[in-house]
């Protein structure tokens, strides 16, 4: 890919999109729990968050909260994270939330047969009234962004912020940004604003914008409306022939996409899965991962930010397709082994697994 290179940018890389406070019941439940770990967390934000953390390129994220000891005590996980906040817009508190408030997210983790729960309460939040007007855009990517990522949960929040999303982008394309778009579908966040059909609606109109098009096994179907066959209802099993089939129609609709990545889960239960990707570009038709048979899970919630940001980093570092497809599918995995949307890896870590490292102990 043709990626601006660091001297000539303020910012490796961008996220548009909400974090929320996470408040972790960790192996109890949300309904009986008295107490709570809190994680800032948010599906956009998570990528900016490891390529900062793990990676280590400069990053910052686009979002908005109340003016609040939450808002602050996000900011401040944020800050712990590495990531710029110099993009963060503060809206007045009304003392009760009535106008604007933060989201909270609930997050079970789930174990064995009990998958996990995500109950998130985010509505009339600070980053669902942002609109296109919000930012100058050209101020923001006039001074140098190598990337920029954003996705399909921030432009459920609101009927504004697919304007937003759109607005960013143009600015992104007119500075040659780089442009990356998790498609990150959750029908809970579009069923009061025209559900699945309003979600592809949006999606198509903001694709042609993206050069890279992220999603998960349901994504493309749920999100852009494209089928493939033989997938059963339940994505339980994966066959990746039908979804090289599936990859080929999105590139046909979208000829301006030069990478699109899926990862591929199939759930034994909540404590184990089996983990992999695929990605194509046209250069290379479609390549596969490694497959990580039966991984241990103890916290599976933003493994596919973590799958983003590796394989976004591997872009941004210079390497080939399958060494940067390999690298977002081992932080995934390991992001699954610890708690929280964010990674704890480290560069080495990632490195070391994706070429074939062991879990052995260290000494």
């Amino acid at each position: 890919m043709n990626i601006k290179p660091q001297s000539e940018a303020l910012f490796d890389e961008i996220s548009l999109g909400e974090v929320m406070l996470r408040l972790d019941p960790g192996e109890s439940r949300t309904k009986t729990a008295r107490a709570f770990t809190a994680w800032e967390g948010g599906g956009e934000y998570n990528v900016a968050r490891g390529l900062r953390r793990c990676f280590g390129l400069r990053t910052a994220v686009i979002t908005a909260f109340a003016e609040n000891d939450i808002g602050r005590l996000v900011e401040d996980l944020i800050l712990q994270g590495g990531v710029d906040t110099r993009y963060i817009q503060w809206k007045k508190f009304d003392g009760i939330g009535r106008t604007v408030r933060n989201g909270l997210n609930f997050t079970e983790r789930g174990f064995g047969l009990r998958g996990a729960v995500g109950i998130s309460d985010r509505g009339n939040t600070a980053a669902s009234q942002l609109t296109a007007e919000s930012y100058d855009w050209d101020a923001i990517f006039s001074q140098g962004v190598r990337w920029f990522h954003t996705g399909g949960i921030f432009a459920g929040l609101s009927e504004s912020t697919p304007g937003v999303i759109e607005a960013a982008m143009q600015s992104a394309k007119k500075y040659e940004t780089k442009i990356s778009y998790d498609l990150n579908y959750r029908p809970s966040l579009w069923s009061a604003i025209g559900g699945q059909a309003k979600a592809q609606e949006v999606n198509r109109k903001l694709a042609p914008y993206v050069d890279v098009m992220i999603g998960n096994e349901e994504d493309f179907t749920e999100s852009l409306g494209f089928k493939v066959e033989g997938l059963s209802s339940k994505f339980t099993e994966i066959d990746h022939g039908a979804f090289g089939a599936m990859v080929q129609e999105v590139v046909n609709t979208y000829p301006n996409l030069e990478v699109i990545a899926t990862t591929l889960r199939k759930v034994h239960s909540a404590s184990i899965n089996d983990w992999s990707a695929i990605a194509w570009t046209k250069e290379t038709g479609l390549l596969h991962s490694k497959r990580y048979d039966r991984v241990e899970v103890l916290d599976r919630v933003g493994s596919g930010d973590s799958f983003a940001s590796g394989l976004i980093f591997g872009l941004l570092d210079g390497r080939t397709l399958q060494e940067a497809l390999e690298l977002g599918v081992a932080h995934g995995a390991l992001a699954m082994t610890t708690p929280g949307d964010t990674t704890m890896a480290s560069l080495a870590e990632v490195e070391k697994l994706a070429g074939g490292g062991s879990a052995r102990v260290e000494r």
